[in-house]
Order: C-alpha cells, then sequence, then structure tokens
C-alpha cells in the first residue's frame, strides 16, 4: 500500500508540467496531468474508429502512464525539432525512476505500457500515439492555432509530424483533421 502510495504523490509533480498549449477559453497553458486525462477520454470516446480492434483499456492505461517521465524532464512540443534521442533516453530513465516506486509487477506493467507507445508497433500503440498527436490539434483548431502562431509552427511541420502517426491508429481521425487543417491554412492559423 505504502509504495502505491509514494507513486501516487510522485505523479501529483505532474501537474506542474506545463505544456505548450492552452486550454480553451483560458488564458494559461495546459498541464501534462490535464493533457494525459483528455487523450484517455479521447481515446475511449473514438475506439470505434481504430484502425484495427484494440483492447480499449490497456489504450488508456498507455495514455495514462505516457508522459510521466516528463516530472523529471519536463515537456518538450511535439514540433521541436532535433534532440529527440537523448529526451527519450532522459525519459526513460525518468519513468524507471517514478514506477520502481511501485511494486515489481505494478511497475514493470507501467514500464511495459510506456515502452509499447514509444515503440508505436501494436495496434493499441498506434491508436495511443494517434489520439496523443490529436489532442493539441484539436485545440489549436478550436483556438484559432494558438500555440502554432505563438511558436512559429507551420502547416508543413504539423501535417509532417501528425499525419503518419494519426494515419496509422486511427485514419478515420485524419479525414476528419485534413480539411480542417487546411481550412486553418487558409485562415491564417500557422506560423508561417
Amino acid at each position: 500500500m505504502q509504495q502505491i502510495i509514494d507513486f501516487i504523490l510522485e505523479i501529483d509533480k505532474l501537474k506542474g508540467v506545463t505544456r505548450k498549449t492552452r486550454p480553451l477559453g483560458l488564458d494559461r497553458y495546459e498541464n501534462s496531468a490535464e493533457h494525459s486525462w483528455q487523450i484517455a477520454l479521447l481515446a475511449a470516446s473514438l475506439s470505434g474508429y481504430a484502425a484495427a480492434p484494440i483492447d480499449i483499456n490497456r489504450v488508456i492505461l498507455m495514455l495514462l502512464v505516457h508522459d510521466i517521465g516528463e516530472i523529471d524532464t519536463g515537456d518538450t512540443i511535439f514540433f521541436a525539432e532535433g534532440g529527440w534521442a537523448e529526451r527519450k533516453s532522459d525519459e526513460l530513465a525518468a519513468v524507471k525512476r517514478i514506477f520502481g516506486l511501485l511494486p515489481k509487477t505494478q511497475a514493470a506493467l507501467y514500464l511495459d505500457l510506456w515502452q509499447e507507445f514509444e515503440a508505436a508497433e501494436t495496434p493499441e500503440a498506434r491508436f495511443a500515439n494517434a489520439a496523443d498527436r490529436a489532442m493539441p490539434v484539436l485545440l489549436n483548431l478550436a483556438g484559432n492555432g494558438g500555440s502554432w502562431r505563438e511558436n512559429r509552427i507551420s502547416y508543413a511541420r504539423v501535417v509532417g509530424k501528425i499525419a503518419p502517426p494519426i494515419q496509422a491508429g486511427c485514419p478515420a481521425l485524419w479525414d476528419y483533421l485534413l480539411p480542417r487543417l487546411e481550412d486553418a491554412r487558409r485562415r491564417g492559423f500557422f506560423g508561417e
């Protein structure tokens, strides 16, 4: 019991990890805990659109643990270029430390889920990655380009980074997003 409580109190720190996307209608940036909660609900809501049959409970757990390493590393905007190998190495060390607070069986399960998400090779991981990539897009579309404009992120960079994982995990979601992204480009939502 104490190990689980120690873990839960440690992951409370995820609420203090600031991202580069603003929640709708708010002046502040979202935190990684809010992001993880929201994409878990997005995935649960879109599960019928997955590219292949999935275990949605596995997807939800994967999404709830996928950013926990940011407690130690902080968040890096997905559209950043370069340095990803070092970043992922640092995140792996962080999740090993944090999951290591748990009993061994649970720690191993969460580490396996984190690594599965990172590898994006199973239907569940591909679907989880699609939800993870789509949520900031949905917020930016609803917020007139918010972080895209602030961080001077081009249409080409957005589409280049998000199209492959969303198409792989949830093609119907990509079919939904593409015309909206094209409309956003016409309306000047990107930092070009």
